[in-house]
């Protein structure tokens, strides 16, 4: 997989997330039996709205050179690794009231995050690096 087919894969799940998280928060947590009050509508609308700068800057980076796709990968990894522990933390303990779908959250987290790991760490480098750039 290159970058630019894992950058526009990650911008489209971001895209997609996003876009549930601002326009509809209640009815999309609702499928994870989660009832949200309106602070919680709110914390997800924030939530989406990153969500929406990670699709940009996904989508946006598979046109980036490779220092600067290096950064995004980074980052990318960060978050997602992040998410993937507090995803599978809060499976694990059984957070109340959250159903098995909870583990879809972090099967995405993992996959983005093994993703990133890969590109950033083992994936092909262009033929022009040299090799103090990795």
């Amino acid at each position: 997989m290159t970058n630019k087919n894992f950058l526009t894969f990650a911008s489209v799940v971001a895209f997609l997330y996003a876009l549930g998280f601002l326009l509809m928060p209640a009815q999309l947590l609702s499928i994870y039996n989660v009832t949200l009050n309106e602070a919680g509508i709110v914390i997800c609308r924030l939530f989406g709205a990153t969500l929406l700068g990670y699709g940009v800057l996904n989508w946006s980076a598979r046109g980036f050179g490779e220092n600067e796709t290096r950064v995004v990968l980074t980052t990318n990894l960060v978050s997602d690794a992040v998410g993937f522990v507090f995803a599978l933390m809060g499976q694990l303990s059984g957070t109340a009231g959250v159903n098995s779908l909870g583990w879809s959250t972090v099967v995405i987290y993992l996959i983005l995050a093994a993703g990133f790991a890969y590109l950033r760490f083992a994936g092909v480098r262009s033929s022009a690096a040299s090799p103090q750039m990795r």
